[in-house]
């Protein structure tokens, strides 16, 4: 047998499997020839042959994993990353299904030490909302509980449109203990995953629980996934969602997505958001649209939550909802592709700094920044938990607080 890095090849053959990589695809991204080169990974699959140190790091550039990862001695065992709620469904091509079989990883790994940051603080405050409430509680008590805890009777408003509201409501999620990431990729959009394999997931850890949004979906639509997802956590349910549609059948987990789904529908469209009541059939597909373009504009939400409401209450008949449904699809298509050749047309764009802190959030920002000072963390863990490269956590952090001190300072003038 050939010198090289003495891993198990089980090991090899499930990083290759679990990052949806068929061999001869595998072969060619990480570098082999191209006509023997599926034939060399087989061998080293089967432990023909060992990796040089060279190839093992590119095996695991390619397949998404820790060098260290492939000198375990047998393959992980799968790790609980919580339920899966959405709908069964077998159109996920394995590659996309890896990327978010990574993404869950990466995620899961930051949130455990953000929870360790926070346990070694002395005056952490546990958010004891967590797996409080129950789905026997009822849709109503539970989103009177959490539009309580949000404080939505106080000082808040619904004038500024859909990504004010969101602002809002992630602000005030983050004062209660949970930090709010908008991800959808692994760092570049050649990993991007789409809003149709999952819209946000949830990890209800009672020390640093984290809510995770698809920033590839519709800005309009994140209020609604972000309070479904807080209702998770409330359930003390830790798990990945997909559309308010995905749940058709009567598993006990879709059950638990219908409830969710109605809590943050009651929150955001309270009962007397058509408090006259409607004045179309439930069949009447234009009165009803133009129902909803109100109603919307009115409320700043998406228009496919209120025809979800509307569906729900059983004032539009499901055929009504599904041509609805379908026409806001198209529309959302439309609106990426042109979004896409606009990005491509255009020159420059934000601030480094300000994208990554929308993304994050300003609640992790602060917990690594405050670890930093003390000296509780490295620069690079710090990088790590941000998801940016040692040389860019300053930067971000600076970046981060100093327009915080712009923005008080500029409420205090007013």
């Amino acid at each position: 047998m050939s010198q090289g890095e003495q891993v198990n090849p089980e090991v090899l053959v499930w990083a290759r499997e679990s990052a949806g990589l068929a061999v001869d695809e595998a072969a060619h991204q990480i570098g082999l020839s191209k006509t023997s080169g599926p034939d060399k990974l087989i061998q080293l699959e089967r432990g023909v042959r060992l990796p040089t140190r060279s190839q093992l790091a590119r095996i695991a550039k390619v397949y998404r994993r820790p060098l260290l990862t492939f000198y375990r001695p047998a393959p992980p065992k799968p790790g609980d990353l919580g339920h899966d709620f959405r709908a069964p469904r077998g159109d996920v091509p394995a590659r996309t299904q890896a990327l978010l079989d990574s993404l869950l990883r990466n995620i899961k790994a930051r949130q455990e030490m953000v929870a360790d940051i926070l346990l070694d603080e002395d005056d952490v405050t546990r958010p004891l909302f967590v797996g409080s409430c129950s789905i026997t509680d009822g849709v109503q008590a539970v989103a009177s509980r959490i539009s309580h805890d949000l404080r939505l009777e106080e000082d808040f408003s619904r004038t500024g449109g859909a990504e004010e509201l969101f602002k809002q409501l992630r602000q005030r999620t983050e004062d209660l203990g949970v930090f709010v990431l908008l991800v959808g990729d692994l760092g570049s959009y050649h990993s991007a995953i789409s809003e149709d394999v999952f819209r946000g997931f949830t990890f209800a850890d009672k020390i640093a629980p984290f809510i995770i949004i698809n920033d590839q979906d519709a800005r309009v639509a994140r209020s609604f996934t972000l309070l479904h997802e807080l209702t998770h956590i409330y359930l003390g349910q830790s798990g990945i969602s997909g559309s308010p549609d995905d749940a058709e059948s009567n598993r006990d987990i879709d059950t638990t997505e219908w409830f969710c789904n109605d809590v943050a529908g009651l929150i955001l469209l309270p009962e007397n958001f058509a408090s006259e009541g409607t004045k179309f059939g439930p069949d009447d597909r234009a009165s009803a649209l133009t129902f909803i373009k109100e109603v919307s504009a009115k409320w700043s939400v998406s228009e496919p939550l209120v025809a979800f409401r509307l569906r729900r209450l059983g004032w539009i008949s499901r055929p009504t909802y599904s041509d609805l449904n379908q026409m806001f699809q198209s529309r959302w298509t439309s609106q990426k592709l042109d979004t896409k050749a606009a990005n491509r047309e255009s020159e420059g764009g934000p601030n480094y700094y300000v994208v990554k802190q929308h993304r994050l959030g300003s609640a992790i920002v602060d917990v690594t920044r405050r670890a930093l000072r003390e000296n509780r963390t490295t620069h690079t863990k710090a990088a790590t938990i941000l998801g940016v490269r040692p040389s860019s956590v300053e930067g971000l952090i600076g970046s981060t607080f100093g327009r915080r001190k712009a923005a008080l300072s500029e409420e205090r003038r007013k």
